[in-house]
């Protein structure tokens, strides 16, 4: 990947009806590919209006998320609220399982990498191109969902970090918490030599209460987290691993398209965390989304070697 000219911020998006359902296993934010493949299309749409961008990284922001999900009482389980359409002409519901859905605002700051001539063009013509992508955005759809509003779309030099930090405010960062994931199984292992990464993120979304002796009384509870001083840790989906050898083109029956390489894949998992954006580092490079392949390994990282630390 060539160094970025410039970023793009799509400040503000609202999103209506997202998918919620980022995994076989997790549920809440959409998935991180929903958000590259929104701009991965803007990218071949301006593309075919004749603006010559390329479109990379993405750094998310969230603003604002609603669950669209219910329960009846405090201990009861969460369902997803779902419509109930169309209605069959006996009156009765038709047999369509809906996924989950989400309401939520964003902002995304996208890697912009231009030629010279090109990095030129993007500064004399910026109002209009800014305003193209604007108009796209709202004619496409954004990790599943419909895009109501967007406050801006502007461009930034790579060295106005802090600038961009500031326009992102109010808001949390998804950033890569591989690390947490490793230092966290390591202390499992201590008390447990067997356990393993897996073992590492069902802890993350399990709370211990323990009993222990208070000075009020005898018998208390204390809650305990491995997270516990490490922010505001996630699990979440990052890529996906082949099953099988490569499919050629056209070998595989019922496949989407007949025009590429196709692979039987299952999800991968890591831990994301949500960081304030002053609590972001001054270099911006390492906090941008990015797809990265091997031979059987499709991930998304914020490293520039996507295998680093697999």
């Amino acid at each position: 990947m060539s160094n970025p000219s410039h970023y793009l911020l799509l400040d503000r998006i609202e999103i209506e009806n997202a998918n919620a359902i980022s995994s076989p296993l997790t549920y809440g934010f959409p998935a991180i590919s929903g958000f590259l493949g929104a701009v991965h299309a803007l990218n071949r749409k301006l593309v075919e209006a004749g603006i010559s961008l390329d479109l990379s990284g993405v750094l998310i922001a969230c603003h604002d998320i609603q669950v669209q999900r219910y329960r009846p009482h405090a201990y009861a389980d969460y369902s997803f609220n779902q419509s109930r359409n169309p209605i069959k002409k006996d009156g009765k519901t038709a047999s369509i399982i809906e996924e989950g859905k989400v309401h939520l605002t964003v902002s995304l700051v996208v890697e912009v990498s231009a030629s010279r001539k090109e990095a030129r063009d993007i500064d004399d013509d910026i109002d209009n191109i800014e305003e193209r992508c604007r108009q796209i955005i709202f004619q496409q759809r954004m990790a599943g969902g419909s895009v109501r509003a967007i406050k801006q779309v502007c461009f930034f030099n790579t060295s106005d970090g802090e600038q961009i930090k500031r326009s992102l405010l109010p808001a949390f960062v998804l950033m890569d918490a591989k690390k947490d994931l490793v230092d966290i199984t390591h202390t499992l292992q201590e008390s447990n030599p067997e356990a393993n990464s897996l073992d590492a993120l069902i802890e993350v979304a399990t709370l211990h209460h323990v009993p222990v002796d208070t000075k009020v009384s005898k018998s208390g509870w204390q809650t305990r987290s491995p997270k516990t001083g490490r922010g505001w840790l996630v699990p979440m989906p990052v890529g996906y691993q082949a099953l099988n050898p490569k499919f050629d083109p056209g070998q595989l029956q019922n496949c989407r398209t007949v025009d590429y390489p196709s692979h039987y894949v299952e999800a991968l998992y890591s831990l994301g965390k949500w960081l304030f954006p002053n609590r972001l580092p001054n270099d911006l490079s390492n906090c941008f989304w990015r797809y990265s392949q091997s031979d059987n390994l499709y991930l998304m990282t914020q490293t520039s070697n996507g295998l680093q630390g697999e």
